[in-house]
């Protein structure tokens, strides 16, 4: 796909780095590919060691590299990490969840890795067999929680903290612009979308109480929301998003990796439809800067920054200070929040030039300062107060003043759904 070849180049331009899709990235020298074949299911390529200070590997969920958001987030992490500390990388790829524990049983009997990082929680129970069945091999799983094993550290983040703010921006711009929907699109029902979902509607209540207060005017903001059950369907994501832009949601936030992309692609139909090229209607990305994909659309996304947690890992283990346990970032920590216009064009910025060129005859741009300054204008589509009351609710959040429910199991989401205010939410927070 398009984009997803952009992005790989995008990759390419921030880590410096030659980039083999399942293959070993190294920190430094010459990159020779030999491929290995064993019980792991995907293609992994060895090189030269001796001019490198040790060795990582990477373990990708199902969704792979090229979703645009959490595999590459993680793939980024990791890349810089081997480039920063002189290391050999070596990425594996799931192409089912039966391949998980092959995959790390693989990397851990080979006892070379410094560190093995598994990305996705649905990797829990293979990492947590492994960890156990390898004692001195040490690990870090995104997203996974397992608490008591010296040689696994969980990488959490507080998604329910940046979804806050997607979801006041959602709800102001809805409630600024006369509309009483907003839409969400995720991918499987698993324990941290809900996180996500709680957060977002955590926002929407909090920004209706904030329309309310600003303009005396009491307004009710539904969500759609749909579980779309994969990570890696683009079609699904589509479907969702149109079925909910038929029922009149104004901003749609997807949380749904690959399947994600299919929420853009569909405001943007809707835009066109409508004899508009820049919205709202607005979709909010997710994980890495998203706005880029399809400017004009995608009016700011929720950075998941699983590039620092990974790369944190790994610079632990370099330094002799790594830990079992569970390690989380919040806003407080810049592990979530919501991207600029300069989280985009520092990632633009250091493409080599010849990619950046061609990027942006891609796009439809003839220079950086144009791209730069759709972004901005499609952020002025929103008025200041809006962006100004979203750094409000982090500032609040950041102070402690105000906590995000974050629940992970059905019963506590189902909780959320049915409170009518932020402040019953908030009860809920623990």
């Amino acid at each position: 796909m398009k984009w997803k070849n952009m992005f790989a180049l995008l990759i390419i331009g921030l880590v410096a780095l030659s980039v083999a899709t399942s293959g070993c990235i190294s920190g430094g020298g010459e990159k020779e590919t030999s491929t290995e074949s064993g019980s792991s299911t995907g293609s992994q390529t060895t090189t030269s060691s001796a001019s490198y200070s040790g060795a990582i590997a990477i373990v990708y969920d199902v969704g792979g590299r090229g979703d645009l958001s959490f595999n590459d987030m993680a793939y980024l992490g990791a890349s810089r990490a081997a480039k920063d500390f002189n290391l050999e990388l070596v990425e594996l790829q799931s192409n089912s969840e039966d391949d998980y524990y092959k995959n790390l049983e693989t990397l851990a009997k080979a006892k070379k890795y410094k560190l093995i990082i598994a990305v996705g929680y649905m990797m829990t129970d293979a990492v947590n067999a492994t960890a156990k069945k390898y004692p001195d091999q040490k690990f870090a799983i995104v997203d996974g929680y397992i608490p008591d094993r010296d040689n696994v550290m969980s990488i959490q983040f507080k998604e329910n903290e940046g979804s806050a703010l997607a979801g006041a921006l959602a709800g102001l711009i809805a409630a600024n612009d006369g509309k009483d929907k907003v839409g969400i699109v995720l991918g499987m029902e698993i324990p941290v979308l809900y996180k996500f979902e709680a957060g977002y509607r955590f926002g929407i209540k909090w920004a209706e109480d904030y329309y309310k207060q600003k303009t005396g005017n009491d307004v009710n903001i539904d969500v759609l929301y749909q579980y779309t059950g994969t990570f890696n369907e683009a079609a699904k994501g589509k479907a969702a998003a149109d079925a909910q832009l038929n029922d009149g949601a104004w901003v749609i936030y997807q949380v749904a990796g690959g399947t994600g992309l299919g929420v853009f692609d569909a405001v943007k139909e809707y835009l066109k439809a409508h004899g508009k090229e820049m919205g709202p209607p607005f979709a909010i990305g997710v994980d890495s800067a998203q706005d880029w994909i399809k400017p004009g659309v995608i009016i700011a996304s929720m950075m998941k920054r699983v590039d620092v947690g990974v790369y944190n890992a790994v610079k632990a283990v370099v330094e002799g200070n790594f830990h079992g346990g569970v390690v989380e970032l919040g806003l407080k920590e810049n592990g979530v929040g919501l991207s600029t216009v300069d989280d985009v064009m520092t990632m633009f910025n250091s493409l080599p030039e010849d990619t950046q060129k061609k990027k942006l005859q891609e796009l439809g741009f003839n220079s950086k300062e144009e791209l730069k300054q759709y972004l901005e204008n499609t952020r002025k589509q929103v008025p200041d107060w809006i962006w100004q009351a979203v750094d409000e609710l982090k500032q609040r959040i950041i102070s402690g003043e105000i906590k995000v429910p974050a629940p992970m199991d059905k019963g506590g989401i189902e909780k959320i759904r049915q409170a009518n205010t932020w402040q019953e939410m908030e009860q809920l927070a623990g």
